[in-house]
């Protein structure tokens, strides 16, 4: 059993890891010669001004007075420079957006997990091209562009990363801390000549990193009067910062000014994925090398933005994020970074047109030089006979193109020689698509026939070994004939041959050979087929093809709640009305009646709003309430039913009602403060950890009774998940234990009722406080146990599987009903501030895991208590419930695209990750599930009493 859950475990993480391989690897490619216009630039320097976390929508609208947040920004729009939007791409985190800010090109999504703070791979960028580099912000950026820069001609001054506090009072300080020292800086360069000379020489780019409205959007949200003051704060700024330039240069005319941001940010204060507030950022630019304002009477864009921020009259210009690192090269003269994809924005340009076609000629040689690197790499490592060129640039047309546009520009038809210039760029941008995604099929191909397998090889197992299909069948392995296993061997030979002579890369040796052993187990099993099949043909026609479509039509709802979440509440009601489908209802009203309650209360909460939501701490303290009131409903009914209430019993149950108590406390305290900005309390946060901490040991202390281990996990957990919470959340878990229990009841009921007898092995794998032997005893007299797979303690009924799927329905509505979307921008950073509000990507992140695991243990430790309850063994169970995952997750697989709208394929990687993490996860929360559940820990030396 545990091999084959490790087996598992390790094949979901293939399959898990095989979309970063299949859709989104690295772009980059080495070896190109730069490229450089053979012109004088306009631009001596550049100002590169980077509002982090800043949106389109709240700098260029007008505030409810109709005045602008950002004067001097505005006015530079209307009297000195041009604007416009630009469009960023999928994940919209720093670290990727300041990559296509300043190298041109787009990190593939698995770059987020791969660091904030150093590059995971080697790039050229505009910083490593420039002679001179400053820069001033925030540490985990300018650290990674520094290191990443070739000789020491990059200088970076940062602040202490413990600045970045979401709880601080002001954290616009972090921007006033760039300005002033910029400031500083150039005040000392007065009465240094060595650095004077450095900054008067050409090729030199200033980077100012602002992070405080990113903080601010974070910490308050985007719509907070600190968000949109902050604004005021950079605008300021970055006023006093132009004005001190154009001072010490002497007003040359030679500075060139770029304002923009990494990314935009949800009303919520996340970002990552691919809403349009996410990825619409402003653009702005003026000074030496850029046009002036631009009217107009009629302006051509789908949007309503114009009208809403009253600029319909200045000429918008919407450009990519990369296309800002062409852009910034041209302006100063430094080669196009090596890796960069933009395409240089001309419109932009205030120069002569022999100017821009030689630039616009520039930029098309260099991306043509990683599109001729990358296919020369594929041709390399593809057999000839297999190789398919891309037919629509040839070597041919390329020379043809780049001959015809020297021509034009010969002939001074500029206009025409841009134009061909996009053409060449627009064919080799294809191509190096095409060229970058050309094994995208093969290995397609094989992680669908690992999928299919792996799936195929569990369900054998199930019918091999916990069903009645195969009575005829010995249920132990036959060996398999030599005939089969050289087959498989040879063919694993046969296609490491065929990846180890293209010089594959060891991951498609993973994915390619993964298969082959997976089948190679489910064809030896071709007798269990075979008698499946033959048991398969006794059953009506009619009545097969109704259980599929029940099963088909289960998993598709399954499906579509990712998408719509009133599916889920769809799913509640239907099963609201399972007692009165199984005639439970005639039986045991009183419990039928509990679960048509719950079943509809938890359905509401998926119709609850998203993530985005205000913070209510009232809800959070009425939640804890709640948990109180009836702690001491189940604690006076402990004593009442016991003969003797041990006081170490009494103890613990206080304790835990203690922590319920401090958790509220903690959460309004902690609430209060960040309102105040007076930061995180010290002592709040102690008590914050030590309460999470407690919440993994305490359960284990409590009597492993059914009943009483269950509540002391909801209590213990709940404890941690109230300092987690924000608003309604709070009161999901809550419910969804309440249901947890009268599901475990309600399966009891429905074995009674399906006739199944109850028999007690032996060896006791559930141990009762008396002595029964009918099956109506009450769920209180179990015990959980260390030996808790009762394998073949019964064979598997149909309503097995309904039971897997109940399972697998309740954790997808312990996911969504707690308010996440499936995206990951859906979590809320303000839900971990009772632990730390110092900005840390990775503990952060943790916690916000760990929040919703919560209701995943809960509903795990439930399907312990049914595994017992119905007699089942887990193992079989369980592999029921990966067989209904893993179908999601091949459904999710085929959805997950590269192309359309950034929300469609920022969405369509969150379900897939969403899904598979789901799976895996499932197979680590089942062991800590048992061990909740099972183990008991002794205070004071005494010794264990586990009954076994």
């Amino acid at each position: 059993m545990l091999l084959f859950f490790i087996l598992g475990l390790l094949v979901h993480f293939v399959f898990f890891g095989s979309i970063f391989d299949i859709y989104f690897t690295s772009p980059l490619v080495h070896g190109m010669t730069p490229q450089l216009t053979p012109l004088p630039p306009p631009a001596k320097r550049l100002v590169l001004f980077v509002a982090d976390g800043l949106r389109a929508d709240t700098l260029y609208e007008l505030d409810e007075n109709g005045n602008t947040r950002a004067p001097f920004i505005r006015n530079i729009i209307m009297h000195e420079g041009s604007w416009g939007i630009s469009h960023t791409r999928v994940p919209t985190e720093s670290r990727p957006g300041h990559v296509a800010l300043i190298a041109g090109f787009y990190e593939d999504v698995s770059a987020v997990a791969k660091g904030w703070k150093e590059n995971p791979v080697g790039f050229d960028s505009l910083i490593n091209e420039s002679r001179y580099t400053w820069s001033w912000g925030s540490p985990d950026i300018l650290t990674m562009f520094a290191k990443g820069a070739s000789g020491d001609h990059v200088y970076a001054y940062s602040y202490d990363a413990d600045n970045e506090d979401f709880g601080a009072q002001d954290v616009t300080k972090l921007d006033t801390w760039v300005f002033d020292n910029m400031k500083e800086f150039f005040h000392a360069a007065r009465n240094n000549q060595s650095l004077f000379s450095k900054l008067n020489e050409e090729k030199i780019v200033f980077f100012l990193h602002l992070l405080g409205i990113d903080t601010n959007g974070h910490a308050h949200r985007p719509t907070s009067r600190e968000y949109k003051d902050n604004i005021k704060v950079v605008d300021e700024g970055i006023k006093e910062i132009v004005s001190m330039l154009e001072d010490f240069y002497g007003n040359d005319g030679k500075t060139a000014f770029i304002f923009t941001s990494d990314h935009g940010m949800t009303d919520w204060g996340f970002h990552g994925a691919g809403h349009p507030s996410e990825t619409l950022t402003p653009f702005v630019t003026w000074g030496a090398g850029i046009k002036y304002p631009q009217r107009v009477s009629a302006q051509k864009f789908d949007d309503a933005f114009l009208k809403e921020w009253k600029l319909e009259n200045w000429k918008r210009q919407d450009i990519h994020q990369a296309d800002i690192a062409p852009l910034m090269a041209s302006l100063i003269g430094v080669p196009f970074p090596l890796n960069s994809v933009g395409i240089l924005p001309v419109d932009y340009l205030n120069n002569t047109d022999l100017f821009k076609a030689e630039s616009m000629f520039t930029n098309a040689v260099q991306i043509l030089e990683q599109f001729k690197v990358k296919m020369t790499q594929k041709k390399e490592a593809t057999l000839p006979f297999f190789f398919t060129p891309f037919k629509l640039l040839s070597e041919s047309k390329q020379l043809n193109i780049l001959r015809k546009a020297r021509s034009y520009i010969k002939q001074r038809k500029y206009d025409e020689a841009v134009s061909l210039c996009k053409e060449l760029i627009q064919l080799a941008l294809k191509g190096l698509s095409y060229y970058h995604t050309y094994d995208r099929f093969f290995l397609g191909i094989n992680v669908v026939l690992g999928f299919v397998g792996w799936t195929s090889y569990a369900s054998l197992l199930i019918i091999r070994s916990h069903s009645s299909f195969t009575r005829g069948v010995s249920k132990e392995v036959k060996k398999p004939s030599h005939l089969l296993s050289c087959s498989f061997i040879a063919v694993g030979v046969l296609v490491a041959f065929f990846l180890l002579i293209q010089d594959c890369p060891w991951t498609y040796y993973i994915y390619c050979l993964l298969p082959v052993p997976i089948w190679y187990a489910v064809l030896r099993e071709f007798q269990v087929i075979q008698d499946f099949v033959i048991s398969l043909l006794t059953f009506p026609p009619s009545q097969l093809a109704g259980y599929l479509f029940i099963f088909t039509l289960g998993i598709e709802v399954l499906v579509l709640s990712f998408f719509y979440r009133y599916m889920l509440t769809a799913g509640l009601i239907a099963f609201a009305c399972w007692p009165f489908i199984t005639q439970l209802w005639t039986r045991a009203k009183s419990i039928s009646l509990s679960w048509i309650f719950f079943s509809l209360l938890l359905a509401v909460f998926p119709l609850m709003p998203v993530v985005g939501r205000k913070p209510d701490i009232f809800l959070v303290i009425g939640a804890g309430s709640l948990v109180l009131l009836l702690s001491l409903c189940v604690l006076t009914s402990l004593i009442k039913r016991k003969d003797r209430f041990i006081n170490e019993e009494l103890l613990l149950h206080l304790f835990q009602m203690l922590s319920i108590v401090l958790s509220m406390c903690v959460v309004y305290s902690t609430h209060h403060s960040l309102l105040k900005k007076q930061g995180l309390p010290f002592l709040n946060q102690i008590i914050s950890w030590i309460i999470l901490a407690s919440s993994f040991v305490l359960p284990l202390l409590s009597p492993t009774s059914l009943f009483e281990r269950l509540f002391s996990i909801l209590l213990s957990w709940m404890s941690a998940y109230l300092l987690l919470s924000t608003g309604y959340e709070a009161l999901f878990p809550l419910v969804l234990s309440c249901l947890m229990f009268v599901w475990i009841r309600m399966e009891q009921e429905t074995l009674q009722q399906s006739g199944v007898s109850y028999r007690q092995k032996s060896q006791g794998y559930l141990c009762c406080h008396k002595s029964i032997h009918e099956f109506d005893h009450k769920v209180t007299s179990l015990q959980f146990t260390c030996n808790l797979d009762i394998t073949q303690f019964r064979h598997l009924y149909l309503d097995d599987i309904r039971r897997a799927f109940f399972l697998v329905f309740f954790l997808v509505t312990a996911f969504f009903g707690t308010g996440n979307i499936a995206s990951v921008n859906s979590f809320d950073l303000a839900s971990v501030y009772c632990f730390l509000t110092v900005f840390s990507p990775y503990m952060m992140g943790a916690l916000m895991m760990w929040k919703i695991l919560i209701p995943f243990v809960l509903v795990m430790c439930a399907f312990e208590a049914v595994q017992l309850t119905t007699q089942l063994s887990s193992k079989s169970l369980f592999l029921m419930v990966l067989i209904i995952s893993d179908i999601m997750a091949l459904h999710f697989f085929f959805l997950v695209k590269d192309y359309g709208s950034w929300l469609e394929i920022g969405t369509s990687i969150s379900h897939y990750v969403i899904v598979m993490s789901m799976t895996i996860v499932l197979m680590l929360l089942n062991g800590l599930a048992h061990l909740l559940t099972t183990k008991k820990l002794e205070l004071y030396g005494k010794p264990k009493s586990h009954l076994i």
